[in-house]
């Protein structure tokens, strides 16, 4: 009898407790086991397995995420990529590797799958083949199965880095420096609208999140999402997640559903996980109509295709305006874009703090800060410095709200 039969006898064994016994602990683990062990050596030979090994391997599927357990632990590993059961990779200190860790087979990876899945209350199938999750400890899972993707399920987990949890934290990791953290503070309290912009795993979230910390206990806070990532501290908040279609198609609910409700709601701040559609409308139009402090992730390279990227996805809609009216309420509604990007040594940076403002034509991009990269030195670490650019033209919003900001942080390096 080999390792995967004995694993499953015991599965079966250990499954029909679980339901029953409310916790589910290695000492029962190991309880069960034993008992399959000693019935199954009457029957065949036991002598080449490790029983310790097998009883290890059960009790981080049924207590743990199986294989993956010990690379959510390592805390140096920020990003998880299972390529079906025999390749995963990892991102640890900005560079991806492959792992020497491997899925016993595809039914363990199906289980794992599963397994993650069930709390969510989402499902993965062949009516609908992929999903986007969050895990209980906030980190961002995606799961697309076969037949889409060839060799097994493919999962990306996008871990919750809990050691980040203000601007102060950025500062000392690099991705912005202390005046850039000062203004940024400075605009969330005077309540400008701030898109962050950027390219997948360029930091767009985490920094969302950070800065979010400074926001008042005494504001009502609103959450759009489609899976929970996000992770505010605040007692006042609502968190909205989109809901996908049942398996007849029916019952999908979309941010653009969420956010028309949420106008209704009386909100101080309306937070947005991501822009990715015809919700655009209704973000520019809540700008527009005195919703300020508005935070939002948008896809984008540059700051300027940020906003050529809301202009199109306000077109998708459907709404037969001039591209110039569009463009005027992007330029009238919006006040900073931040830009986000990872270099080839792993670092993340906000290479881009940019004012929008609305101009004859539509808006208008002034950087306030930015990011500018000279060399990579021998290790292969990208060198550079942060510049001041301008000055805001909205720098009189800060004092007229009373928010105090030493101006000498805007003279041009």
């Amino acid at each position: 009898m080999n390792v995967k039969d004995i694993k499953k006898e015991i599965q079966r064994e250990i499954s029909m407790w679980v339901g029953q016994k409310q916790n589910l602990t290695e000492e029962f683990i190991r309880q069960q086991a034993e008992k399959v062990f000693e019935n199954l050596s009457k029957k065949f030979d036991m002598s080449g397995i490790n029983k310790d090994k097998v009883i290890k391997s059960l009790s981080a599927d049924f207590l743990g995420l199986g294989p993956l357990q010990k690379l959510m632990d390592d805390k140096d590993i920020t990003e998880i990529m299972v390529n079906g059961p025999d390749k995963i990779f990892i991102e640890k200190n900005g560079k991806k590797i492959l792992s020497d860790i491997k899925f016993e087979d595809l039914d363990q990876l199906r289980y794992i799958v599963e397994k993650m899945l069930t709390p969510s209350g989402r499902r993965v199938d062949e009516s609908s083949p992929f999903v986007d999750f969050s895990l209980d400890d906030g980190s961002r899972v995606n799961v697309i199965i076969p037949p889409l993707a060839v060799g097994g399920a493919v999962i990306t987990i996008r871990k919750f880095l809990r050691t980040i949890n203000n601007l102060d934290d950025l500062v000392k990791l690099g991705t912005l420096d202390p005046r850039m953290a000062e203004f940024l503070v400075a605009c969330l309290k005077a309540k400008r609208n701030i898109l962050f912009s950027g390219a997948t795993g360029s930091g767009k979230t985490t920094t969302m999140s950070a800065l979010s910390s400074y926001i008042d206990e005494q504001e009502r806070i609103v959450t759009i999402e489609d899976a929970l990532e996000l992770d505010l501290r605040q007692e006042h908040i609502v968190r909205l997640l989109t809901k996908a279609a049942n398996i007849e198609g029916k019952g999908e609910i979309t941010l653009r559903h969420l956010f028309s409700n949420t106008l209704r709601m009386r909100p101080t701040r309306i937070i947005l996980g991501e822009i990715r559609g015809a919700e655009a409308v209704d973000y520019l139009q809540a700008l527009n109509s005195g919703h300020g402090g508005c935070l939002a992730v948008i896809h984008s390279s540059t700051p300027a295709d940020a906003v050529g990227r809301l202009e199109t996805m306000f077109l998708y809609a459907g709404l037969s305006l001039p591209t110039s009216t569009i463009r005027k309420q992007i330029g009238s509604g919006l006040d900073l874009i931040l830009q986000h990007e990872q270099y080839g040594d792993g670092s993340r940076k906000i290479n881009h703090i940019t004012e929008v403002e609305k101009g004859p034509d539509g808006a208008v991009l002034r950087d306030i800060f930015k990011y500018e990269a000279e060399d990579v030195d021998e290790k292969g670490a990208v060198r550079g410095h942060y510049k001041a650019i301008n000055k805001p033209n909205f720098f009189d919003v800060f004092k007229k709200r009373g928010i105090k900001i030493n101006e000498d942080i805007f003279k041009p390096d």
